[in-house]
């Protein structure tokens, strides 16, 4: 008698039960995953479980890295100065809107396999290209700024000249994309500094004996709640290129699909708290000098408080901190800005060839003027205050409507459809703020 075929079944991508084999015995496969316009989402083979977590923790620390850059160091000086330990509950909150993007924008960009521009494109044509305009422009005018920030922390870490020590930030940035193995390579590199950054800071933070009690309360109680604060923080956070950086680092290396939705969403959470962790750190460095009656003077606070609280190791300590913020955010930038212009199956000799061309690029315009152009920098950060609000509707529309090409069949969770809502208005406010900003400059 002649054996009957098995039918055996497995849980298919939409969680619904798959027989093994047909009728005659034949194996069933699941079809490759799309897209909108019919191509094969391509899936690369992990050699083992080591390469996917150094890929997330590359990823993570991407995006955590961009965020912390030489504006990301101001902002939290200067408003540490202005609001006190209330100025704890602004970064708590800013933090958990934080999260519910990256949440949302990670999972819809992981569970696809396609980055941002793509998805933008699949629902609107030529809005993928609108999205990737906006963001290589960021990116490269920050990425000016960022040049800027390098020269300017070796000065106080080597008392190298700034124009100098931007050009030597730029070539080590250059020497990653150059190296045989650069995506290994960017990821060691963001996970070091990042590292770094916390551990100095941290350091600083304990010297400067802050009010910990105080924060704390003020955390969840505040005496002061300045929601254009909190809204400039979000934006300085997942804003621009940042949005994106360890999203599309993350399905370059290969990913992505609804089975990695787990460690996905658990990446994209950790993300913000590394910066999270960072900028309370920093908060609390800076609040212990301001809380202890000093005076913090000239241009730079941050600067100022970290030589109030350690002397001159607490100067050359932010220096290093100051230039690890630059050179991460000069290859967060670069490297994010560049997946938007080139689609993933570009060879890694174009697309590191591009990366390499736009730092080269922003360090000339960064020598030829000694500084970033400051009108530009308020293009760019109007920009930047668009891209939040273009990008994430289109994520929730993805998300929302649950389209089967671009997820696969997925089922999007609702609660997280629902926080995403309540962001999508927040991003609205970026985006209106930045309308008018870009109205008064012109004005």
């Amino acid at each position: 008698m002649t054996p009957e075929p098995s039918r055996r079944s497995h849980r298919d991508r939409r969680g619904e039960h798959r027989p093994d084999h047909d009728h005659a015995g034949h194996p069933v496969t699941e079809p490759a995953p799309r897209t909108a316009a019919g191509d094969v989402v391509a899936k690369q083979r992990l050699p083992h479980a080591e390469s996917k977590r150094s890929i997330l923790l590359g990823s993570l620390f991407l995006m955590a890295t961009s965020a912390i850059g030489p504006g990301f160091i101001t902002q939290t000086a200067n408003f540490t100065v202005q609001l006190g330990a209330a100025f704890a509950f602004a970064i708590l909150l800013s933090i958990l809107v934080d999260i519910a993007v990256q949440l949302n924008v990670w999972r819809v960009i992981g569970v696809s396999g396609l980055r941002a521009n793509q998805l933008a494109g699949a629902l609107v044509p030529g809005l993928g290209a609108v999205l990737a305009a906006f963001v290589v422009f960021g990116g490269f005018v920050f990425n000016v700024g960022n040049v800027a920030g390098g020269g300017l922390g070796l000065n106080a870490l080597l008392g190298l000249d700034p124009t100098w020590g931007g050009i030597l930030t730029a070539a080590l940035a250059v020497a990653v994309f150059l190296s045989r193995k650069a995506g290994a390579a960017l990821d060691r590199i963001v996970v070091v500094l990042g590292v770094v950054m916390i551990l100095i800071t941290g350091y600083v933070a304990v010297v400067s004996n802050p009010p910990v009690g105080e924060a704390l309360r003020q955390s969840v109680a505040p005496d002061v709640i300045d929601m254009a604060v909190i809204i400039t923080l979000i934006g300085g956070t997942v804003g621009g290129y940042i949005t994106y950086a360890g999203a599309h680092r993350m399905v370059d290396a290969g990913v992505h699909g609804v089975e990695e939705v787990r460690s996905i969403s658990n990446a994209s959470v950790v993300s913000i708290v590394v910066t999270g962790i960072m900028r309370f750190l920093l908060f609390l460095a800076i609040l212990g000098v301001v809380a202890g009656g000093a005076q913090l003077a000239g241009g730079n606070l941050a600067a100022s408080a970290f030589q109030h609280a350690a002397g001159e190791v607490g100067l050359r300590l932010f220096g290093l901190i100051l230039w690890a913020a630059a050179i991460s955010s000069v290859i967060g930038a670069a490297y994010t800005s560049v997946s938007f212009m080139v689609p993933r199956t570009a060879r890694p000799l174009v697309r590191n060839g591009l990366t390499v061309a736009m730092i080269v690029v922003s360090t000339i315009v960064f020598a030829s003027l000694g500084t970033a152009p400051a009108n530009l920098l308020i293009i760019a950060g109007t920009v930047n205050g668009l891209i939040l609000p273009v990008g994430f509707t289109v994520i929730l529309v993805v998300a929302i409507f649950r389209r089967r090409d671009l997820l696969h069949g997925y089922r999007y969770p609702v609660w997280l459809i629902a926080v995403g809502v309540v962001v999508w208005a927040l991003t609205l406010w970026l985006g209106a703020n930045a309308v008018q900003s870009l109205g008064k400059l012109w004005g």
